[in-house]
């Protein structure tokens, strides 16, 4: 059966996929620690109360109709509000589009600036950048970033990529690795945006940034997260932002979304999803219209959400530390922000205690999950090469509890292994 070449070509989520494999082994009775998908365990980060109370309202007066094609009024309004508090973003509701969480809000910011051909600069590891890309039938242009700059990529690298590029696809805090811009970092990019755009004619289509900043509000520590508009407000006209509610609140199943950005790309993003109908729930919007004014709620609600994220990333950080001091050839960066540790099994070329080598990385996801029962994520899902010894670790259904156990196994795993005589190259 012959279909479009987009459907006989796209490649589904990896990481639905392993979480569906991981889902099935725990159905058959295995202890499996799942640190894969990029959501919450409501039992363990339940939304916030007040939130959850404005929903069943909404569905008790029977807000179930359809909601206005860009948003309600009065959550664009509130969104506005939000943002100009939080992080001095001045965004009236005509400049701001309500979707059903993030992703059909990046589909439409695609849609709106890529033609055909025309070159996407994307991160190397950046989560669906790539499938994006391919949607559009864009030219992929993919920076491999360095884990000395904590895989966040730098000016010099997006530099030589820009002239002809129409967007340039951006992430902080950065799903995968839970690490952000420096500050120095995110303005020499802007710089170079700013540049490039100033050598266009005027009716030439000018370079975008897509700024993706769903976990702007989950940072730890001295971490800060910068955004392009704060530090270069002229880049304002060029800069879509994509935000919500789905990880800062826990609230993933409720899909409310936002984008941020000039009028005419909002105006055609919200044309472009209304033939999808990418709407988020009216009882949802009416929720979160209410919910995002309560702000001693919301702080109460971030300041203990952020602490239990907090603690589970440093714990397994420490515990993956003192591993390898150990000796093990183990390895992770400390956290910085989102619900993400980015960790390192530099474990190819390893002889198991049954004698098999583990050859190939895939191997040693393997042997990860098999032998310690840890699910984590490799960073060829994100685009790196199979090669790649990185992967994600998400904390959103970590139980603490569990956390020293799981680094118990994880040390009896790798106590097994030992030098292969004729190592894997």
């Amino acid at each position: 059966m012959k279909l479009s070449n987009l459907a006989e070509t796209l490649i589904g989520s990896e990481i639905i996929k392993l979480a569906a494999e991981i889902n099935e082994k725990i159905k058959q009775g295995e202890k499996i620690y799942n640190f894969t998908i990029g959501d919450f365990d409501p039992e363990i980060f339940p939304i916030p109360a007040e939130f959850e109370k404005e929903i069943i309202d909404a569905y008790k007066h029977h807000f179930t109709n359809y909601p206005a094609a860009d948003g309600n009024l009065g959550l664009r309004q509130a969104v506005s509000s939000f943002i100009k508090q939080r992080e001095g973003l001045d965004y009236p509701s005509n400049q701001i589009l309500i979707s059903g969480g993030g992703r059909p809000l990046i589909y439409g910011a695609y849609r709106a600036i890529v033609d055909k051909g025309e070159k996407v600069i994307y991160t190397i590891p950046s989560w669906n950048n790539n499938h994006y890309t391919h949607f559009v039938e864009g030219e992929h242009v993919a920076v491999e970033t360095k884990v000395e700059d904590f895989f966040m990529p730098n000016a010099s690298e997006i530099k030589p990529h820009l002239k002809g590029a129409s967007l340039l696809a951006l992430c902080s805090p950065q799903n995968p690795t839970g690490t952000t811009f420096t500050k120095r970092q995110l303005e020499e990019i802007c710089d170079l945006v700013i540049a490039e755009n100033k050598t266009r004619g005027e009716n030439e289509k000018k370079l975008f940034i897509l700024f993706d900043q769903i976990y702007w509000m989950l940072t730890f520590g001295e971490t800060k997260h910068y955004n392009p508009v704060s530090l270069r407000p002229e880049l304002k006209d060029y800069t879509i932002f994509v935000d919500g509610m789905s990880k800062s609140f826990a609230a993933t199943g409720v899909r409310v979304g936002w984008a941020l950005g000039p009028e005419k790309v909002i105006n055609r993003m919200k044309s472009i999803l209304s033939h999808v109908g990418a709407w988020s729930p009216m009882p949802e919007q009416k929720a979160a219209e209410k919910y995002l004014l309560q702000t001693e709620a919301m702080d109460s609600y971030l300041k203990h959400f952020k602490s239990e994220i907090a603690e589970r990333l440093h714990k397994i950080f420490d515990g993956f530390i003192a591993l390898k001091n150990k000796g093990f050839k183990i390895d992770a960066i400390s956290p910085q922000a989102a619900i993400y540790l980015t960790v390192k099994f530099d474990l190819k070329g390893m002889k198991t205690a049954a004698g098999n080598i583990l050859k190939t990385q895939p191997d040693v996801t393997s042997y990860i999950l098999n032998e310690a029962k840890i699910a984590v994520v490799p960073f060829n899902a994100f685009g790196a090469s199979s090669d790649s010894p990185w992967y994600r670790l998400s904390v959103g259904t970590c139980k603490k509890e569990e956390i020293a156990e799981m680094i118990s196994k994880l040390d009896m795993a790798l106590s097994k292994l030992s030098s292969a005589v004729n190592p894997v190259n």
